[in-house]
């Protein structure tokens, strides 16, 4: 967004009437789909500072800096972290299962997938949050970073109860890009940034927060999209080895 608002500021610049035109931005009145943006881009074509290809290829770059935007207009916390995102990495591991009563015993809806691999049936759980400026109180669409930003941001993985699972699989959105760390559960219940006592009374439960500070740490545990189902039977070797 920073991009494409730096480009049509410049071109703004150039119009005749630029002063007055700035003045009328300011006090305009935005009906969807008609936004100030929209409007800028008309006022632009139509003076001729800005011509179909131009506007074409802005699209394009723009597009293509915020390939996952959309997931930042997804308001409800459970549309997000179960439908989306355990969606998504069923696509990208097809072997991930729906646990159940039959499967396991115990389950009561502790963990979201089950995976039987190697002889061994795997419990994981997955996290996703979504990076925005930390120091924004926009929607959710406004303040989404790019891979490539250097403002704050803070993903907290909250209701984490590492003896309820094998592997945990945490999910990272952003603009441009979807980033997947892949842990044992005693990786996290150790790992120095979880903090337990999330809640008054929840035992066993805690939170981590993933933050531009920190998320460098966690470098050992990112994989590619294609090597997430090696990385889980890796990470739960280190589970039972442990």
């Amino acid at each position: 967004m920073e991009e494409l608002k730096a480009e049509l500021d410049r071109l703004v610049q150039q119009l005749k009437d630029a002063d007055e035109f700035i003045e009328r931005l300011a006090t305009l009145i935005s009906v969807y789909p008609f936004n100030e943006y929209e409007y800028i881009i008309s006022t632009l074509m139509g003076t001729n500072l800005l011509s179909l290809d131009d506007y074409y290829e802005l699209r394009d770059e723009y597009i293509a800096r915020n390939m996952y935007l959309y997931l930042f207009e997804i308001i409800a916390p459970r549309g997000f972290g179960e439908r989306w995102a355990q969606g998504h990495l069923k696509e990208l591991v097809p072997e991930l299962g729906k646990p159940s009563r039959k499967l396991d015993p115990n389950y009561s809806g502790q963990y979201d997938f089950w995976l039987e691999a190697d002889h061994h049936k795997i419990r994981i759980e997955v996290k996703a949050s979504r990076a925005v400026d930390f120091d924004s109180h926009d929607p959710l669409y406004v303040k989404a970073l790019a891979t490539t930003s250097n403002k704050r941001f803070d993903m907290n993985f909250q209701q984490v109860k590492p003896k309820h699972c094998d592997v945990f699989i945490w999910v990272g959105v952003w603009r441009d890009r979807i980033r997947y760390w892949v842990l044992a559960s005693s990786e996290v219940e150790n790992n120095k940034y979880y903090s337990t006592g999330q809640h008054r009374g929840n035992v066993g439960e805690g939170q981590l927060h993933l933050k531009d500070d920190n998320i460098h740490d966690f470098q050992q545990f990112e994989y590619r999209s294609t090597g997430l189902y090696q990385a889980i039977l890796d990470a739960y070797n280190r589970q039972i080895s442990r």
